[in-house]
């Protein structure tokens, strides 16, 4: 079950990233066919989601062959941790060049007045990759939503920003288009304008990449709806009373657990313990972006007035008036 939903996850992170290189080449190409500086800003940015999703995917993948013993698992993150800043870094500088390249190029066209109309395919180009975006967008929000551990947050973040860049482009190819068919010149401009906030959008998309990679990536906790998957996951262990705490830390692509559980407090430290390793276990085989499972295992109380049935038993004194 667990190989069959690591090759699933798999799947639909590589569908990301293959349409995300498609995209790029073709905005690319038709956007230096057509002139259009924006448009090549666009598939730029593309491609830096691309290498993106690449950093984080290559690292989780080696991580999974990795991980085939459950008590190995902690270290496996700690080896993959070390490669994935090495990967993103490169990724991060290369963005940042292309970034620079992009703003650099507006701004030459803007000053010596290079400006060029890009052709009514520019616009469709456009369009069409807004439409696949949201498509493949779709498809893996919904995917990674029903594992409940929180990563589809990331990729809604991740496709905000590449719409913004993409309404930004089709916002200044429309303009130059309408500039160049009535004859207003000025418009001309919003081409290079719109390349120009595109190329600033790629230098924050290489940052962030960099800074995540270097400073180390964001700890939040998840929302508890989110987190009663893994209730009903250690609940159906066999052993397990109640969960009495669930944490569910985020941090990247992984979620790290610290779990509480009560147990029959009639039952050996050794059974209580061996109840939490298959608890453990479930978890990390259930759910591919757990990266740590901490448990803890504490007797369970059932609180006043309620006794439990070792009570009843060890005590001695009737509790009936005789």
């Amino acid at each position: 079950m667990n190989d069959k939903q690591s090759t699933q996850n798999e799947t639909v992170a590589w569908t990301g990233i293959v349409s995300d290189v498609a995209l790029a080449i073709a905005k690319g190409s038709v956007g230096y066919i057509s002139g259009s500086k924006a448009l090549m800003g666009d598939a730029l940015y593309t491609g830096a989601d691309a290498a993106a999703k690449l950093a984080n995917t290559l690292p989780w993948r080696s991580g999974q062959k990795k991980n085939s013993k459950a008590s190995s698992r902690f270290k496996a993150g700690a080896r993959q941790g070390s490669k994935e800043p090495i990967l993103a870094i490169s990724c991060s500088v290369l963005i940042l060049m292309g970034g620079l390249q992009v703003v650099f190029s507006s701004i030459r066209d803007l000053t010596y007045g290079h400006l060029t109309t890009p052709g009514y395919y520019a616009l469709v180009t456009v369009l069409l990759s807004i439409l696949v975006k949201e498509i493949v967008f779709q498809y893996q929000y919904r995917h990674f939503k029903k594992l409940g551990d929180g990563s589809h947050a990331a990729y809604a973040d991740s496709h905000r920003f590449s719409l913004y860049t993409s309404i930004t482009v089709l916002i200044g190819i429309t303009l130059a288009m309408a500039g160049s068919y009535s004859g207003w010149h000025p418009l001309l401009y919003m081409d290079p304008i719109a390349a120009l906030l595109t190329g600033f959008l790629i230098l924050r998309k290489g940052y962030s990449l960099i800074a995540s990679s270097v400073y180390g990536k964001n700890i939040q906790e998840l929302p508890s709806e989110d987190a009663a998957s893994f209730i009903d996951t250690v609940q159906r262990v066999h052993g397990v009373i109640r969960v009495e705490h669930l944490k569910a830390m985020e941090q990247g692509r992984y979620v790290n657990l610290e779990v509480q559980i009560s147990v029959n407090p009639r039952i050996t430290v050794l059974e209580a313990q061996e109840i939490a390793e298959c608890a453990r276990k479930l978890l990390l085989q259930r759910f591919v972006h757990v990266g740590e499972v901490r448990m803890d295992v504490v007797p369970y109380d059932p609180g006043y007035p309620y006794k439990s049935n070792h009570e009843l038993v060890d005590d001695d004194l009737p509790t009936l008036l005789q």
